[in-house]
């Protein structure tokens, strides 16, 4: 063998422990780059040559610088910070949104309470001026929270309609990226080596967009990588491009909803099929915990605000003439409303040919849900309904009464038509104090009741309450006589000037209400106290406008709403309360699973960079045999190049 072989092997060995350096040095360097994948030097012995006295070694070879990666762990942890993401966005906009549930005086509940409160020192004092305007302050400021608390949920909203504006912008600029880096690796395919830190770069892009939407990647021979979300839609293919778009939900304008732009044309994504990541998470917060949200203040707004403005309707305010004006409305209510699906038939001028009413009949019945109507699918002519809090389904005609509220569609719908149905969703905003004049607080009840001093038994008026708004005979006097004992009494009702009207029978035991229902004898029901007798009468007829102004019996019926289930059975304080509750516990559970999935990417994290990351310990310990290979590998071409000198002295000798 030559000086020149021996040569040629040093070089080699050089060359190779050069190159270990080198990417030994290009790790130390991205050792603290966020996605950088460790690289390696991978070497191959080179072929030897055959001679008489064998095959003798012609050194090593690079054939090429590779990349730690590992495909299955690198989907897993882009999966898994999905999932964290999608989490970490609900729970923001959830911690904000609790704000909206505020404890103590500043909440609603305080607010209701104090409202209803100070309708005790109006039944104590119906004809004070100052005490009245307490009442109406009381009035203004819940009137004042509730309509804070809608205008603070629809600044939600923009705020979530703002994040999902700019985080669709992240991500179609990150898909553009993203088909850059397809364009360029592709580009360097022929090369027949791997583009390892563009092969970086692109993972790190699919990772961030990852943390934006949920996606799935598929490899290409040519060295692309194609990405799809929601569900299998196509996002980045080789080097093309479909950007995502943000528009209007098609069932509610004030929602947003994402689709995907193609030639075009927008084609919408379900929210359920986007998976995970920060779009994700804020349309779940838009579309299940806001609309509850809304639902629940606006369910407690409708029924306290009904209530109120039904008893008012049933008592006489201080206005004249005296005894003959009942209350007005005391709030103006945000009206339900049934919004037409942007699909639905419409006429030439974009009107939709189907239009959906609802009437609040039940105010106590109300429910915080939204609704769903479509035509009946089995072609019944009718209506399927479905409550969206819970899922139930009913089958409802036209004009039916469902949850405290009536459904009249006019026309019949379309085929296809989809209607979504909010009675208490914008209850709130629309929550007004429409009182100023303290003389229009209807403190008097419009009946009173007066046992007969000739009475021989114990029977009072424990309470009389006025059930119809305006009476059904106004002026008339009701007289109910005992005719034994036992219980049982007649009773006549009489016009203005004395006449028999009508009469009728019943009787009377404790626990029961004069008259027995469903007998009304003038929108009225009493209830007694006491043991009647034989012969003992009860009168029940108009208040005289001489006592109007101290009159407290509609101020009584005006307090004892503070008790009274108004909102689906609870009381306006017990309600608020379950309100805070159900959100608390949501929030509460949001913050588990952000925490739970926010371990699980760390560790999928931790998983990635022990594959694929750069020990610092390890890169030192390389560059130090490296370090010894390339000095032998020189100590080789010295003593090549010194047996070479020697040869040519030899040689000049001769």
């Amino acid at each position: 063998m030559s000086a020149g072989a021996l040569m040629s092997l040093g070089m080699r060995a050089l060359t190779a422990s050069y190159a270990a350096l080198q990417a030994t040095g290009h790790n130390i360097a991205n050792a603290n780059v966020a996605g950088y994948s460790r690289q390696q030097v991978t070497l191959e012995t080179a072929q030897g040559q055959f001679t008489g006295a064998g095959f003798f070694g012609k050194g090593v070879d690079v054939t090429s610088v590779m990349r730690a990666h590992d495909a299955f762990l690198t989907r897993e942890a882009a999966q898994a910070r999905s999932l964290a993401a999608a989490d970490t966005a609900r729970l923001t906009q959830l911690e904000r949104l609790e704000n909206v549930f505020a404890t103590g005086e500043a909440g609603l509940g305080y607010a209701a309470s104090s409202f209803l409160n100070s309708m005790l020192d109006l039944s104590n004092r119906p004809y004070d001026a100052s005490t009245r305007q307490v009442v109406l302050a009381r009035a203004g400021d819940l009137a004042t929270r509730f309509a804070a608390a809608g205008a603070a949920l629809d600044d939600r909203q923009q705020g979530v309609s703002a994040e999902l504006r700019a985080t669709v912008g992240e991500v179609n600029s990150l898909a553009r990226a993203i088909a850059e880096a397809n364009t360029r690796i592709a580009a360097m395919k022929g090369l027949g080596q791997p583009a390892n830190d563009l092969l970086d770069e692109r993972d790190r892009l699919i990772q961030k967009l990852s943390e934006k939407v949920s996606v799935t990647r598929i490899e290409a021979e040519d060295g692309t990588t194609a990405v799809f979300i929601g569900g299998g839609q196509r996002l980045v293919l080789g080097g093309d491009v479909a950007e995502l778009a943000l528009t209007q939900d098609p069932s509610d304008p004030m929602r947003m909803a994402v689709g995907l732009r193609e030639n075009g044309q927008v084609r919408p994504l379900s929210a359920q099929l986007l998976g995970g990541g920060t779009i994700a998470g804020l349309l779940r917060f838009q579309n299940e915990d806001l609309v509850d949200a809304r639902n629940l203040i606006g369910q407690m707004a409708a029924g306290i605000g009904h209530a109120v403005n039904a008893q008012q309707a049933l008592g006489l305010t201080l206005q004249p003439p005296l005894g003959s004006t009942a209350g007005p409305a005391m709030f103006a209510i945000g009206a339900p409303q049934a919004l037409p699906h942007a699909a639905n038939a419409r006429d030439a001028f974009g009107v939709p040919l189907t239009t959906v009413t609802l009437t609040v009949t039940d105010a106590a019945a109300l429910q915080a849900s939204d609704y769903d109507l479509v035509p009946d699918p089995l072609g019944s002519g009718n209506y399927q309904l479905t409550r969206l809090s819970d899922g139930l389904v009913r089958v409802v005609s036209s004009g039916d009464v469902v949850d405290g509220i009536q459904i009249d569609v006019a026309p019949a719908a379309q085929p296809g038509d989809r209607f979504l149905l909010q009675p208490v969703g914008r209850a709130a905003n629309g929550f007004v104090k429409l009182l100023d004049d303290p003389r229009d607080l209807a403190a008097a009840a419009p009946l009173i009741a007066l046992t007969d001093p000739a009475n021989t038994g114990t029977v009072t008026a424990a309470s009389l309450q006025v059930t119809t708004s305006p009476l059904p005979v106004p002026g008339a006097t009701a007289r109910i006589t005992f005719t034994d004992d036992l219980g049982n009494y007649n009773w006549e009702l009489f016009d203005g000037g004395g006449a028999l009207l009508t009469n009728g029978s019943g009787t009377w035991s404790t626990g029961t209400s004069v008259p027995a229902p469903p007998t009304d004898i003038n929108g009225f029901s009493l209830t007694l106290a006491g043991a009647p007798r034989t012969g003992d009468v009860l009168t029940v007829e108009p208040t005289p406008a001489g006592a109007v102004s101290t009159n407290n019996g509609n101020a009584l019926a005006l307090l004892a709403l503070r008790d009274r289930g108004l909102v689906n059975g609870l009381n306006p304080v017990d309600a608020y309360a379950s309100a805070m509750s159900r959100v608390g516990v949501r929030v509460q559970g949001t913050r588990t699973a952000s925490d739970l999935s926010g371990a699980v990417a760390a560790q999928a994290d931790q998983a990635v960079a022990s594959k694929t990351g750069v020990n610092l310990d390890e890169e030192a310990a390389r560059l130090i045999a490296y370090q010894q290979s390339y000095q032998a590998a020189a100590k080789v071409l010295q003593v090549a190049q010194s047996i070479f000198e020697t040869l040519l002295q030899t040689a000049g000798a001769r």
